[in-house]
């Protein structure tokens, strides 16, 4: 065989050798191109679900605040009626009569409590809460809280105690989710506490975060309930809390709040032995440069 022959032998072969090639690639495209059609199929029908989800959270949202702000009027009423009945405006009460009162009002309350955490966390998902951040020092945070909580401890067996913030720089973030926040987990506190203490105190965890902590020696939660706690309408299942009803949303709207605020929850104890709760925020909150004002600010309550 000749030079150019086998030279026009290779070239048939490499020829043969491209055909190929071309027809596996025409192959593979075709069934890409199908694949493209499946995947935009795939995207349009995520974006169908997600609008229809984004719908129904933005209805869910609306719901929840009507509903909110309609149930608030009667129940006020409620409350503010058996106020009146229990200051025997109205003349003297038998026993009974004040202790079904005491429960009437107790009840308005108790849906008072879950009407206003419905409307907070509608207001959260709805993306409606504004965080107005400015300085203020610790000690007049715990100063504000120990007042709004004195009327309750006095009637209780339980000793609620601040502990002196130490080396705790002032905050920059919103005081007042931050005081929502230690309410709700002094609340749930004070509530699962039949005897001992709740401790609430403060501490540096670095130089750019601050760990608050409420400590009581209530109870208890079981470990491997903890997790589910700050979901929403979450209730542990125990004697206590069979007669201590509570909305199940406090702890779920703390966590949403403190994510706001750049922050997170956390949860330490076990069944019988207490419970600590404890928020973790930045010193500053992030987005903002927390340098207005600084010596101006003052805690408002």
């Amino acid at each position: 065989m000749t030079e150019v022959e086998k030279l026009l032998q290779e070239a048939q072969e490499l020829r043969s050798i491209i055909e190929r090639q071309a027809s596996e690639i025409a192959v593979v495209n075709a069934e890409l191109a199908e694949t493209n059609k499946g995947v935009v199929a795939l995207y349009a029908e995520l974006d169908d679900r997600a609008e229809q989800l984004r719908q129904a959270t933005e209805l869910k949202s609306r719901f929840l605040s009507y509903m909110s702000h309609e149930f608030r009027t009667p129940l006020g009423s409620i409350v503010s009626l058996s106020r009146v009945l229990m200051d025997h405006m109205d003349g003297p009460l038998t026993d009974e009569q004040e202790r079904q009162v005491r429960l009437i009002r107790g009840s308005a309350e108790e849906l008072i409590e879950m009407v206003n955490d419905l409307l907070d966390l509608a207001k959260v998902e709805a993306g409606r809460i504004s965080i107005s951040p400015e300085w203020f020092e610790m000690v007049d945070l715990f100063s504000a809280l120990r007042g709004m909580f004195k009327p309750i401890i006095s009637k209780q067996s339980v000793d609620l105690i601040f502990e002196e913030p130490k080396n705790v720089p002032m905050l920059f973030t919103d005081h007042k989710k931050l005081s929502q926040i230690l309410r709700n987990y002094i609340s749930n506190a004070l509530k699962f506490t039949q005897k001992g203490s709740v401790r609430v105190s403060a501490e540096c965890k670095d130089s750019e975060m601050v760990i608050f902590s409420v400590a009581d020696t209530g109870i208890g939660i079981a470990k491997e309930h903890q997790k589910e706690l700050f979901n929403d309408f979450v209730q542990v299942d125990s004697p206590v809390q069979k007669h201590l009803r509570g909305t199940g949303l406090g702890l779920s709207l703390s966590k949403k709040l403190a994510e706001l605020l750049g922050g997170n929850v956390g949860i330490e104890g076990d069944l019988g032995k207490g419970s600590i709760f404890s928020v973790t925020v930045p010193v500053r909150l992030p987005g903002y440069t927390g340098n207005e004002n600084r010596e101006e600010s003052k805690y408002a309550g």
